[in-house]
Parts: C-alpha cells; structure tokens; sequence
C-alpha cells in the first residue's frame, strides 16, 4: 500500500524522536539546531537567575569570554572573601533572582519606580541587620542599617549601569512558588523567617505564578530594558533544578512538574513574540531521558558536572561559534569493578552553587528530615 505525502514527509531528522533521541548516545544529544544570537570574546554578557545561572558565568569566565561583573568586589578583598559576599557569583550583587516577579521588581527599585515597605530586617539575637531582597550576600548581616542603605544604594547603582551597558542578558527562570509582601507586593527570594526575619501570615502571602504573571512581569522588564539599552538582546533558560519544597498542599514531583511547566511555556511565548529574545534548552539537555539520569546527583536534585559539560559544550558551539570535543565515550559498565568505581564518582562530581533555595530544607518538620527505609 503507497503512502503519500504528509508535512512530516520533509522534516529532517532532529523532528523525529527516534533519530533524535532514542539512537543518540549521551553525551551527543543536540536539540539546537540553530541559534540566532551570536556572541564573541568582545561581547558582554550578564547574568542573572536561579542557582543554575552560576554555571554560565563561571564557564564564560573560565573560557575567556567578557562575563560582564559591573559590580566587582574592593580590591583589598581575597578571592575566598569575594566569593563568600557573592561578588562576582552573578554580574551585580543581587544573589539568586528565583521568579519573574523579581526580575522586574529589581529594575523598578533601581531606578526609583518601588519602594518596597519591608525594606530591611533587624536580627535581635546577633543585632545584625539583613536586606530582605538580599538575605544572603553578607553571611553574618550587616552591622548597622547605614552599612545595609548605603551598600544596597551601592548596588542598585551598579544594577543600574549592568542594565545601560550590557550587550546580552542571561536569564534562568527558577520557580514559580514566591512570597509576598500583603502591603505592596514586594516578592523575596526565600520565604520570611528562612534567611532572615520573621513569618507572619498576617503581613505575608503565598504566590504560585501562572503564565499570564510571568508574561505580565517579562513584557515590563524587557520593555524597560529595551528602553534603557535600544541594543540589549536577551537568552532565556529554565533551570532542571528540581524545588527544594512546595509550600503547596501536594507532593513535591507534581508541585516541580507544574512549576517547570509554566516556566517553560511562558519562556517560549516570550520568544515567539519578541526578536530580541532567544531560548536556550538547558533544561531539556539535563532532564532528557537521553541522559539515563547521569546528570543528576545521588540526591535526584543537583546537576553534576558532567550534565553542565553538555549544556555549556552546545552553548559555545552555537552561540560562540566555538565548539568544545565532545567527551570520550564511557567504558561499558561490564568493564572492571574499578572503571566502573570510578565512573560513579565522576557522574557524582556536582559544582558547587550558592543557592538559598536549599535552606527550607532547616524548616521541615522532624518526620520530613529522617531518612526513609
């Protein structure tokens, strides 16, 4: 019986899952294809994000690429303390940026548009005070409000000059799940009373982002980006990193699932209606069944290394122009007991990333921290 032609008769062979994905060996999973945004040594390139974000930046770095840091470090601080005040972890100091709601709540405090209203906390116990946008950029706190406004005033001023001089942003979506301000809105990065202080259900509130949030907060940012930098152009991801918690009333898998999801549609709307942004599948690269789950850690959460080699291998080759070798094949798991060690503790390497997003961990309850038989 002839068969005839259908639109799937032309589509080359990266439409089709079989060729695409079942028959590709890991490690040479490409789903790509091709990358509008070019960028060179030259270009500079912002970063800003979930904890997954991090490893952009340190791989632009490390490979010689201009990753952007308008807000350095004082130079009388050494490397290990720069790191531990997070200079440097993304191009300005404003820690992990987990939602959409962030993003666009940054900008407009930079430049005067929000003020939020619970604007710093005070830790009675230690005397320290925390910038509630900020909870972890200065691990002890700062010593007096003047050091917390002053440093912030600081900040948003290198915010500023990162957002007017910038020639491509980096965004990673995170979550969806976010805490809020009752009063103004204002979104934190962890919930009130995790990194600094204190919950109170009365002045606080749960938000899940839906996909028209996220539109509604991206269009604002990128539009007022577009207006401070006529020539800024922006990439897209969506961190694999699985949530730490769901302060849903539903179990964690379907809770990431669901925020995932969100995440990515509104980033591929995004793109669709706008020239100027680009999606990069990270997400897809680490969570694809292609992997056989070698790029997660023991603990189903972190990526190893070995899953960011992936990412970072097909983002300079189709976004730099600069391909990396791709690994050697792994040795059959047959092979000696010692291969086969060593192949373990390898797939286990996970970088390390600042992420506060792990701290809800300290607020489960008892029977949530034992270990299940």
């Amino acid at each position: 019986m002839s068969r005839g032609s259908t639109p799937y008769s032309t589509q080359p062979a990266h439409a089709f899952w079989r060729a695409a994905v079942a028959e590709v060996a890991p490690g040479e999973l490409d789903p790509v294809v091709s990358f509008a945004l070019k960028i060179d040594r030259e270009t500079r390139v912002a970063t800003a994000g979930s904890c997954f974000a991090q490893h952009i930046a340190r791989r632009l770095r490390d490979r010689g690429f201009n990753y952007y840091v308008a807000e350095p470090p004082h130079p009388m601080l050494t490397e290990d303390m720069a790191k531990a005040y997070n200079y440097g972890t993304f191009s300005a100091r404003y820690g992990n940026l987990y939602t959409s709601r962030q993003l666009k709540q940054l900008v407009d405090r930079a430049y005067g548009r929000f003020e939020p209203s619970e604007d710093r906390w005070h830790d009675e116990q230690t005397g320290r005070w925390i910038d509630p946008f900020r909870p972890n950029i200065q691990p002890e706190g700062f010593a007096s409000e003047e050091e917390l406004l002053e440093d912030r005033a600081q900040h948003l001023a290198a915010v500023r000059t990162m957002f007017e001089t910038l020639d491509v942003f980096v965004f990673t979506f995170g979550l969806t799940e976010c805490w809020a301000s009752r009063v103004d809105g204002a979104v934190y990065p962890m919930c009130p009373g995790v990194a600094g202080g204190t919950f109170d259900p009365a002045k606080h509130l749960f938000l899940n982002l839906t996909v028209a949030d996220l539109m509604s907060d991206m269009r604002a940012f990128l539009t007022r980006l577009r207006e401070l930098n006529p020539t800024s152009r922006v990439i897209f991801t969506v961190s694999p990193v699985p949530l730490a918690a769901t302060a849903e009333q539903k179990h964690v898998l379907p809770a990431t699932a669901y925020s995932k999801s969100i995440l990515r549609v509104a980033a591929e709307m995004l793109c669709r209606e706008r020239a100027d942004t680009h999606y990069f599948p990270s997400y897809e690269i680490i969570t694809s069944a292609s992997s056989r789950g070698r790029y997660f850690a023991a603990n189903c959460r972190d990526v190893t290394e070995e899953g960011v080699d992936h990412v970072m291998r097909l983002f300079f080759q189709h976004v730099a122009g600069e391909p990396v070798a791709t690994p050697l094949r792994e040795e059959s798991p047959n092979n000696t007991q010692a291969s086969g060690r060593d192949l373990i503790d390898r797939l286990q390497t996970v970088v390390e990333v600042i992420c506060e997003e792990q701290l809800i961990e300290t607020q489960a309850p008892p029977t949530a921290r034992e270990a299940r038989p």
